[in-house]
């Protein structure tokens, strides 16, 4: 791949594992510094330790508030910009909303929504200064589809699909494109609570994509001409519809 974000440096939250492992991997083979947000200290040293100086390991727990608030200047302190948030990290609670923990809606609602919200009201004043920058936030299938096996998970997803459409109309005149892309069933630790005989079919069918071809289509997103923005990519496997 030609070094296409060569001198950006991007942040990629919950960046060890999953779609944020192969987003920052994508980047990094395109040439940027990525700072690799994520609570798991030793997987981060690993990853830093196959890619070299190009990684800058971030040990944050998001879900702690006065921890997430220290994102942008930890980014500032180790890489002195930032020109990239892939807002990405995220949980999932499936099943009968009767059947759901209170307390695992609660953590899941703060991730979700509430830490990409403060993340991308954090860096906003840094990238609205510099007069650029590109955020991209991990939503899903669905946010467009009111998908009955997750009522929590897809309303939580509903809620930052409007988040990104109306924050992209706020400040696209400062050069900053904000979209999202929305994949299907990705095969990464986020499927862990579903039963296994779901999961185990929807591979035999096909109906998994790979972290790696969601990481392809964020790549797409941030190599466009600067007068273009793609606002939000539908991704699904093929055989997902039958």
């Amino acid at each position: 791949m030609a070094k296409q974000l060569e001198g950006k440096v991007a942040a990629v939250t919950g960046a060890a594992s999953g779609i944020g492992l192969a987003s920052s991997e994508a980047m990094l083979a395109a040439g940027a510094h990525v700072v690799m947000v994520d609570r798991d200290a030793a997987a981060l040293q690993a990853i830093a330790g196959r890619h070299g100086d190009a990684v800058i390991p971030l040990v944050i727990d998001l879900l702690d508030p006065k921890a997430c608030a220290t994102l942008l200047p930890k980014i500032l302190e180790q890489a002195g910009q930032l020109d990239i948030l892939h807002a990405n990290a995220g949980i999932y609670v499936g099943g009968d909303l009767v059947d759901a923990d209170s307390s695992a809606i609660d953590r899941m609602l703060n991730l979700n929504v509430n830490v990409v919200m403060k993340n991308v009201h954090d860096v906003l004043p840094h990238m609205i200064a510099r007069g650029t920058g590109d955020i991209i936030v991990t939503s899903s299938l669905a946010a467009h589809f009111p998908t009955p096996w997750e009522p929590v998970y897809a309303s939580s997803k509903w809620a930052i699909n409007c988040f990104v459409q109306t924050v992209r109309r706020q400040v696209f005149r400062h050069g900053i494109r904000v979209g999202s892309v929305s994949p299907g069933p990705v095969i990464s630790a986020l499927l862990a609570d579903w039963p296994a005989e779901k999961l185990a079919e929807a591979k035999a069918a096909g109906s998994l994509l790979e972290a790696s071809e969601v990481a392809e289509v964020v790549m797409f997103m941030l190599t466009r001409p600067r007068g273009m923005t793609i606002r939000d990519v539908v991704m699904l496997p093929t055989n997902f519809d039958l």
